[in-house]
């Protein structure tokens, strides 16, 4: 039989050091790693394995993507609001996470030698469903919220009125109120972009991988990123340049783009927790 254990990306012994802090012993025993900064090509290599693995998977989460921001895009464009589409081009990446549960867990099922197809991969947003559910619900509220923050930047920098489509590229990036408008918008994007960054680094997978309750989960991927936070910084920055160039090709990139940075983010998610002490068992539900 094959071999179907993942590749070990967790970073050497002597660059890992424990947080001592009272708080981080109280969350079930896991423990954050403090990583160097060559573990982001790391990650990214990882995850290219398990989408070359896995192929077919990968390709129907990608497609599934392209699939979205198409109808997103003609949504926008029937609705008369085509001036949208990047800053919601840009909150899709807030909700992403959430679309990538089933390619964490298929990393997952490949880190433990298991079978995977697509339905087992199906199996990810079952394992822990209330929580999953929870954090889905806080990520789609700041989708919304940055929503309405992009369609009243565009009410205060354009006096209420709407480009129209044939100057909307003109309007938005060469036109007298172009630069203070991309410059606020970028400021406040990316406000939203690091908070969501944040919250959800590794939540999502431990939610995937743990028994563990969605607060928790939260407090954990908040610390990592306080821990690494020069380190996933660029790594946000990675991801952030990946999922535009997958973007810039009418979408069609996100197909291989979206699954490629789903492995990866699993095993940026093992890389950045230590969990020999924890005492929230890995979850085990799992359809055959």
């Amino acid at each position: 039989m094959t071999d179907t254990t993942a590749p070990n990306v967790t970073p050497p012994t002597d660059t890992i050091r424990h947080e001592t802090s009272q708080a981080l012993h109280g969350q079930r025993g896991i423990f954050i790693r403090e990583v160097t900064s060559d573990q982001s090509g790391k990650w990214l290599e990882a995850g290219w394995r398990d989408f070359k693995r896995t192929p077919a998977i990968g390709l129907t989460y990608g497609a599934f993507c392209v699939l979205a921001g198409y109808v997103i895009l003609l949504s926008l464009f029937q609705s008369g609001q085509p001036y949208l589409t990047l800053p919601l081009g840009a909150g899709f990446m807030l909700i992403a996470p959430l679309i990538a549960v089933g390619l964490y867990e298929t990393s997952r099922r490949l880190e433990m030698g298991e079978n995977v197809t697509l339905w087992h991969s199906l199996n990810g947003f079952r394992r822990n469903p209330g929580q999953l559910g929870a954090i889905g619900v806080i990520l789609m509220l700041f989708f919304l919220l940055w929503s309405r923050v992009a369609m009243l930047l565009f009410a205060l920098f354009y006096n209420g009125d709407v480009p129209p489509l044939d100057t909307l590229i003109w309007q938005t990036f060469f036109s007298r109120d172009a630069m203070a408008f991309l410059i606020t918008g970028s400021i406040i994007g990316g406000g939203f972009a690091i908070v969501v960054f944040a919250i959800s680094l590794i939540s999502i997978p431990l939610l995937v991988d743990r028994d563990i309750d969605v607060i928790t989960a939260l407090s954990l991927s908040v610390m990592a990123f306080r821990r690494n936070w020069r380190v996933l910084t660029g790594w946000g920055a990675a991801i952030a340049v990946l999922a535009a160039c997958g973007m810039f090709v009418l979408l069609l990139g996100l197909a291989v783009v979206m699954p490629l940075l789903g492995h990866a983010s699993w095993h940026a998610y093992r890389g950045l927790i230590d969990t020999s002490q924890a005492d929230a068992p890995r979850l085990r539900r799992a359809v055959p």
